[in-house]
């Protein structure tokens, strides 16, 4: 992870700043110090997921950025949506090694919704793992096709609903971030899907994958249960008297988002 983003992020924070921190190919759009909306190249856009998931039309999308906002705020599911995508593009534009700009702006419709404190934002990516690790490296999400292997060596595999739709998408010719834009899913959850399927010798690892990060392809059958997400090479939690006090409603918000994607 990139510390000095992540310090640029806890300073706005403890500043109440107001405005854009420009991070590469994406940027977090901030109000009073909090984070309302976050994009990144490699990513499925806000835009999309709400179109996908019926929240709204695309015209109604363009007309909220456009300055009225009024009607796509009080739809269902809005929120959710927009925890679900700053999470998803602060993965990737966490690791990002370049220079944060920030420049002070308007603050974003999304923060009448969507306010998440940095702090909360930069230990989840750290409890997701390291973006590096692993037989899909995060910088590969739009580099690398997803090849599905020609012969599956294991007599039985279960797989969740989620990586069963992720290997249909699987076509040799898109990447991570064109089956979750294709889908309306998030980056990093095709992501996590496509290294489990990976783990699980479905899908090919792409050039340059570490080996260790690959079971044996003679492996025996996976237990009867779903495959589950793994944390690879987690960045350590700070203990004691470093940890702030636990964010209830940013967690309340978070489980209704996942179970919404359940």
């Amino acid at each position: 992870m990139r510390v000095e983003l992540a310090d640029e992020l806890q300073r706005l924070e403890d500043e109440g700043r107001t405005g854009v921190l420009h991070v590469g190919d994406g940027e977090f759009h901030l109000a009073d110090g909090t984070i309302a909306s976050a994009t990144c190249s490699r990513t499925t856009g806000l835009d999309r997921l709400v179109v996908e998931a019926g929240v709204a039309s695309a015209e109604d999308w363009q007309r909220a950025g456009t300055g009225d906002p009024g009607p796509m705020l009080g739809r269902p599911l809005l929120e959710t949506l927009a925890l679900l995508s700053v999470f998803d593009a602060a993965y990737f534009l966490l690791a990002t090694p370049v220079v944060p700009e920030f420049r002070p702006a308007p603050a974003h419709w999304l923060s009448a919704v969507c306010h998440i404190r940095p702090r909360a934002l930069v230990r989840e990516c750290a409890r997701r793992g390291d973006p590096r690790s692993g037989p899909w490296p995060a910088e590969l999400v739009d580099r690398a096709a997803v090849v599905p292997v020609r012969r599956v060596r294991r007599r039985r595999v279960v797989l969740t609903g989620g990586q069963a739709e992720i290997l249909a998408a699987a076509d040799n010719r898109r990447s991570v971030t064109g089956i979750a834009r294709d889908l309306g899913r998030t980056a990093y959850g095709c992501l996590e899907a496509v290294r489990d399927l990976t783990v699980a010798g479905l899908i090919e690892p792409p050039v340059g994958a570490p080996a260790s990060e690959l079971e044996p392809p003679d492996a025996g059958p996976v237990a009867d249960p779903p495959l589950r997400r793994r944390i690879r090479h987690a960045t350590p939690v700070p203990e004691g008297d470093e940890w702030e006090p636990v964010d209830h409603e940013l967690l309340t918000r978070l489980r209704a988002a996942l179970e919404d994607l359940a």
